[in-house]
This record gives C-alpha cells, structure tokens and sequence, in this order.
C-alpha cells in the first residue's frame, strides 16, 4: 500500500515538474489590437514557465500592410513560430480556439463627414459673396485609419481650380501630430443674381425705363459681373415683347436726334464781343 502511495506521489511531482516546463496557450477567436505588427502576447493568453512565457510573448505573427485586413492564423502557424524561436512543439498546449482572426483597431470616416466639413469650411470662408449654394459633383471616399491614437483634427483648404464656377476643397484628417489622409471634394457653384425683363412691348429704338422693365432675382451658375446695372436710359435695338429678358448685347445708347439734313437751308448766327452777325447758308 505504501508503495503504491509513493509511485502515485511521484508520478504527480513528475506531472508537477514537466507542466512547470510547459507552456500553455489560450487563442481566441477573434481579437483586435492597435500595434500593425502583432505579436503572441497581444493576442493570447499565455501561461507557464517565465522565461518560455517572455520568449513566447515576442513571437512576431505578421504584419499589417492595408486598411481593414485581417490577419489569420491557426496552431500549427503558431507552433512554426515557436519552434523557429527555439521553443519545441513538445512543450506547448493549448485551449481555445483552433484558429485566431486578428484584426487592427481602425476608424471609418465616411465620405459625408469629409462633405460637410468642406462645406462648413466654404461658409466660413465663402469665394465669393454672391455664392448663395455648393453642390458637391461626388461624395468623397471613406478614409480608414488604423489605430485610435491622438485626438482626430480634420484641416481644410482650397485648391486650385481652372473653372470659374467650381471650387475644389482638400479637407486633410490627423490623429495627434500625424497624418493620416485626405480627400479633396469638387463643387459647383451657385450664385444670386438679378435679370432685367421686359413687362410690355417695347418697340425697337424704345427707352428703358421703370415702368417698362422689371428686376427679378435668379440663381445662376456663373457670378454678376461687378458692373452690372439696371440698363435704364438706354434704347433697345430691337422689337421685344413683354415677358422677354433683356440682355447686355439688346441695348445700347440712346442715338441723338438728327435736326439737320443735307442742303438744308439754316441761318447762322455769329454773336461774339458784342458783335452779332446773321446770315443765310445752306448745310
């Protein structure tokens, strides 16, 4: 009976002594970290001998190269790492899952986020005082940023554009001191202005006046010339019926009044110093 007390007793010191050398490694199913390259020790629980467990926490298993990608690995990937760092497959076990998704703490900024604070930025700090409306031609990509490190500040200016009735807004996101993107945002402009029109028929060589015309406020895709004016005084060059919008190029000064014809019979007249002299001619 003692015998078999004392074989009992050393099997257990001999189970006791070969875990102590062992390491255990729980794997989850799916975990996410900050770092773009993870190790063991921050995706597993890893339990045993201290120096194996360090060792065994440095073990590198990949590396993030894109936006939202996933890192995959099973046992069997884990025991190559392991074994490439000199810790045997004889000395590991594990529990958990039989296969580890490892993916990186991301943020999504979506496509509105950048639209509006373009616009927000084109409010504040309009190209022209005029501009009464932005319509956005596309809607920005989303932007992805890995990892969550520092506050998000979002930097916007204005970049060059070669159309008149376009803007082009580079709205650029940092976390912390760092940057991590920018989209840039295409809009048409809007702008208020005014049209003349024409309440009456107003015959050809007809003065412009108030009581003929009247201003209408429009929205159109290009800005009011800086000289624009109410064309009142002038004489259209042609007919124009009521309803009808008068354009820059349909007026134009009014023309004097022609008094004298040729071989017209006139009387001049030359008064000057007291002097005056009449006369008949002929023009």
């Amino acid at each position: 009976m003692k015998n078999k007390i004392f074989i009992l007793i050393l099997l257990a010191w001999a189970i006791s002594c070969n875990a102590a050398n062992m390491l255990q490694i729980y794997l989850p199913r799916e975990i996410s970290i900050s770092s773009p390259t993870p190790n063991l020790g921050q995706v597993a629980i890893i339990r045993g001998d201290e120096a194996l467990a360090r060792k065994a926490e440095e073990v590198m298993l990949g590396e993030f190269s894109a936006p939202g990608q996933k890192i995959t690995i099973n046992r069997s990937v884990v025991l190559s790492r392991l074994a490439c760092s000199g810790i045997p497959a004889g000395k590991v076990s594990f529990t958990g899952a039989e296969e580890l998704t490892i993916l990186q703490q991301q943020q999504v900024i979506n496509g509105q986020k950048f639209l509006e604070t373009a616009i927000t930025f084109l409010t504040e700090n309009p190209v022209h005082n005029s501009v009464c409306k932005y319509n956005a031609i596309r809607t920005p990509e989303d932007l992805i940023i890995s990892g969550t490190n520092g506050e998000i500040k979002f930097v916007s200016r204005l970049a060059n554009s070669n159309l008149k009735n376009q803007v082009k807004v580079v709205v650029t996101v940092y976390c912390g001191d760092k940057e991590a993107g920018s989209r840039e945002t295409v809009f048409m402009l809007k702008y208020n202005c005014r049209k003349v029109v024409t309440t009456v028929d107003i015959p050809a060589g007809g003065i412009i006046s108030s009581e003929n015309v009247r201003v209408e406020n429009i929205v159109s895709n290009n800005p009011e010339p800086e000289n624009w004016a109410v064309p009142y005084g002038l004489a259209v060059k042609r007919a124009v019926a009521a309803g009808t919008e008068i354009s820059t190029a349909m007026a134009e000064a009014v023309k004097p009044a022609i008094i004298l014809k040729r071989n017209q019979n006139v009387l001049i007249k030359v008064d000057r110093l007291g002097l005056l002299v009449t006369a008949m001619g002929r023009t």
